[in-house]
């Protein structure tokens, strides 16, 4: 495919902050201190609010006459002092966007508290960072660089689970976890800054989604053990559930039967949906687009192309190169004329992307979906997420005709 060679230089994916401020806004206790210009600080606000945050975004007033005039740190600091006049407010993430870091901002000039909170600053400039979903690894392996009580014995049998996942998934891999006898576990991004702290303390981590490359690096520089991959379809939990067990030294027959139990579970479900047939085509910029095409492949599903906003890395690397056998074609740092051109070469059946790409492909009658909003916000491991995945894309795809007979309508009309 040709590509826009001026698209380079602008990945498509919101700003990465975004995705930052979903991690920091979710912290009890926690008020940001937003270092952007208005028309970021409003766009910001926005998304972070329609997304669920429930907290108030503060931020100095910087315009350039401010940043210019040199008095941008004094800003900043007269922000941090307001907001921690709050006796609630125990953690204020300054958080510089590309405004602020292209000025300069210096960390060594801000207080490392203030009142009752605990003040870090997270830099997370869309010049430095290419998406939102690695936005959250920063903001994750800043808190973890700042607060991690690395020094502490390790709790034996104890897992760190990294990657930003709904309550019906954590459920089902705390259950799973403790049938094969994980006596720890913390999952990060948290609610809570403390489980930061006891972060440092466990013997391994369960990188559930591959753009944590930062909270990787700093989890193995510390000692910690890493185990790659996810629980979703029948083949990978059975591993990703043995992988855990090896990297704890637990039973490990007991581990092999739990796997197992759990692997058949899912290709029961599987099995339930082995009728499906069609081409699908997954565009998302979640960055955990890789797995949920594995488990449509399981199916028996097509995909001739996905696309992702994240780069590749080596925590991907076991899908992509599955992925790439099984005949898919892979983009990382995706644009959506890209994902448009694969729409026409392909003519899939479903596209779950994008609402810009949704949009392109139900002008010409294809079924399309949101994926963040339908895959992202529903659970997709074990054998409850197999079903509730595969129950939706069964439903759209025996839709094709509606879809069709809109189009058709539509264009007749005069």
């Amino acid at each position: 495919m040709e590509k826009n060679t001026c698209a380079d230089l602008h990945p498509q994916s919101m700003c990465p902050a975004f995705g930052g401020l979903r991690v920091l806004t979710r912290i009890e206790g926690a008020r940001v201190c937003l270092v952007a210009d208005q028309g970021c600080l409003y766009g910001l606000t926005f998304v972070s609010h329609f997304y669920a945050a429930r907290r108030s975004i503060m931020s100095p007033e910087l315009m350039n006459v401010q940043i210019s005039g040199g008095t941008m740190i004094d800003d900043v600091r007269t922000a941090i002092e307001q907001i921690a006049e709050d006796p609630a407010v125990t953690f204020i993430p300054v958080v510089s966007t590309c405004v602020a870091e292209t000025a300069g901002i210096a960390e060594e000039l801000l207080p490392e508290k203030a009142g009752n909170a605990q003040v870090q600053l997270v830099r997370l400039p869309a010049f430095q960072i290419k998406s939102h979903p690695e936005a959250k690894d920063v903001a994750v392996s800043t808190l973890l660089g700042r607060f991690a009580d690395f020094d502490a014995t390790k709790r034996e049998k104890s897992l760190l689970v990294v990657g930003e996942i709904f309550p019906v998934d954590a459920m089902a891999i705390g259950s799973v976890l403790q049938k094969i006898g994980v006596e720890s576990v913390i999952a990060l991004p948290a609610a809570d800054l403390e489980d930061y702290v006891e972060a440092g303390k466990v013997e391994a981590c369960a990188v559930l989604h591959p753009f944590y490359e930062r909270t990787v690096s700093l989890l193995e520089r510390k000692g910690v053990r890493i185990v790659s991959g996810n629980p979703v379809g029948a083949g990978a939990t059975a591993e990703w559930v043995e992988k855990i067990g090896e990297v704890l030294d637990l039973d490990m027959e007991a581990v092999r039967l739990v796997a197992a139990e759990e692997k058949e579970k899912t290709a029961a479900v599987i099995k339930k949906f082995g009728s499906l047939s069609g081409k699908v085509i997954v565009a998302g910029y979640e960055g955990n687009e890789l797995p949920v095409v594995r488990l449509l492949l399981e199916t028996g599903l097509e995909v001739p192309y996905a696309s992702t906003s994240i780069a590749r890395t080596a925590l991907g690397e076991e899908d992509h190169q599955l992925l790439s056998m099984l005949g898919t074609e892979i983009r990382y740092r995706k644009f959506l004329e890209e994902d448009m051109q694969a729409v026409l070469k392909y003519e899939p059946d479903l596209v779950i992307g994008t609402t810009s790409l949704d949009s392109f492909a139900k002008e010409r009658g294809i079924p399309a979906i949101y994926y963040t909003n339908n895959i992202s916000s529903r659970p997709v491991f074990f054998a409850a997420g197999t079903g509730t995945v595969l129950g939706m894309v069964a439903g759209l795809l025996g839709r094709k005709e509606v879809f069709r007979k809109m189009k058709e309508y539509f264009t007749t009309l005069p």
